[in-house]
């Protein structure tokens, strides 16, 4: 067994040889509906999104920061709502905003 620096077991959150230790917050996750495929606030100000995240913990959608809106990051700035993954198909592809990378 290996102990973190709290004296808990860290086997269960590390990820293979190599590879960051895993991410709490997916763990988290609740079963959410996703809102319409669509970002409000671009829509608003009549702005195009280059692609769409949904947050994995309350479904809002909205745009990335590769749009010129960065709406999904202002959500989860707003509401520390940590995971989002893409509105792509067949997509597995998740971001934690806390930890700053894929999971």
């Amino acid at each position: 067994m290996t102990l973190d620096a709290q004296g808990t077991d860290a086997t269960d959150r590390a990820g293979l040889n190599g590879q960051a230790p895993r991410c709490d917050h997916i763990d988290q996750l609740p079963q959410v509906q996703y809102g319409p495929a669509e970002c409000k606030e671009c829509l608003t100000l009549d702005r195009p999104w280059t692609r769409l995240l949904v947050c994995l913990i309350c479904g809002w959608v909205a745009c990335s920061d590769d749009s010129q809106g960065g709406h999904a990051r202002a959500h989860y700035e707003e509401t520390d709502h940590p995971v989002v993954a893409t509105l792509e198909s067949r997509s597995t592809w998740r971001w934690c905003y806390v930890h700053r990378r894929t999971v």
